[in-house]
């Protein structure tokens, strides 16, 4: 189906005109949006509907979507013991303009409110019920079992993916193979979780992935405030004091702390000061 969107992948659903794209998952889903509640960001769109639920569009190039397809909310459904929105349905179709596709799925609300965007610039109020509720909800989730592989990024995660990474930012003289894969949600950030009430959403590229991803991820978005890192790490202790972990926290300072970082961004610091001793420790083996 033919939208007015401009074609081609490089497209920022930010400054272009949704209308038509809203519309139509309109009369496909059978709901009615609150336009005043349209959230958009750069390849999806979100807003609350008029059946007390919640719809999330997105739009991938064909070369993002790979051979198992990008249902992730949808598969999510069967995940079990972990605090996130219920899926209901779900509407795709291919871009008539260009090599892309868009998909719709509509989940219940979250029972708070996202916690930020997806790096902090100050400290939340969170509750000990809600870091009791995160580390259940990733431990339940790493103990389960799926045919998926995590997308982070929406680029498949694969042992040369994180080698290639890994070395390209931080050197090659140390092993980098990972030993333990489990589940995922692959994008785990301040954007994607909720409060008061903890709930993980966003489920699009959960699958397989090293042991620590998530922690890592949720490390890396809190190195703007230092005492949020630091109770990150303190939870998270057993994933990111693991090899894998250590492996995982270069992995993600990589992509804002490798030779192209931006000087002023206020993770670059920390983050290489972690890589730097992780590094030595492992050249140290």
């Amino acid at each position: 189906m033919r939208l007015s969107i401009s074609s081609g992948d490089a497209v920022d659903l930010r400054v272009e005109s949704v209308e038509d794209v809203l519309a139509h998952v309109e009369r496909a889903l059978h709901v009615r949006f609150d336009r005043t509640t349209v959230v958009r960001k750069r390849r999806s769109i979100g807003a609350h509907t008029d059946r007390e639920s919640w719809v999330r569009i997105e739009r991938r190039g064909l070369d993002r979507i790979g051979t198992q397809g990008w249902n992730g909310t949808e598969c999510a459904a069967a995940l079990h013991g972990i605090a996130k929105p219920d899926w209901r349905s779900a509407v795709a179709w291919r871009d008539g303009a260009a090599p892309a596709m868009w998909r719709a799925d509509e989940t219940s609300l979250l029972p708070g409110t996202p916690i930020g965007t997806s790096v902090l610039a100050a400290a939340p109020h969170l509750s000990e019920a809600w870091w009791q509720a995160l580390n259940a909800s990733l431990d339940a989730l790493a103990a389960q079992q799926t045919s998926r592989v995590a997308t982070p990024d929406t680029e498949l995660i694969t042992q040369p993916v994180v080698t290639e990474a890994v070395q390209s930012a931080f050197g090659s003289g140390f092993d980098t193979t990972i030993s333990t894969w489990v589940p995922a949600h692959a994008d785990l950030n301040w954007a994607n979780v909720s409060g008061p009430e903890f709930c993980l959403f966003d489920w699009e590229d959960w699958g397989n992935a090293p042991l620590g991803l998530d922690s890592a991820s949720l490390w890396g978005s809190s190195l703007t405030v230092p005492a949020l890192a630091d109770r990150v790490r303190r939870e998270r202790r057993s994933d990111l004091e693991s090899r894998d972990g250590k492996l995982m926290t270069l992995f993600v300072s990589s992509k804002f702390a490798g030779t192209d970082a931006h000087p002023e961004d206020p993770r670059v610091k920390p983050a290489r000061l972690e890589a730097a001793r992780i590094v030595a420790e492992f050249q140290a083996r």
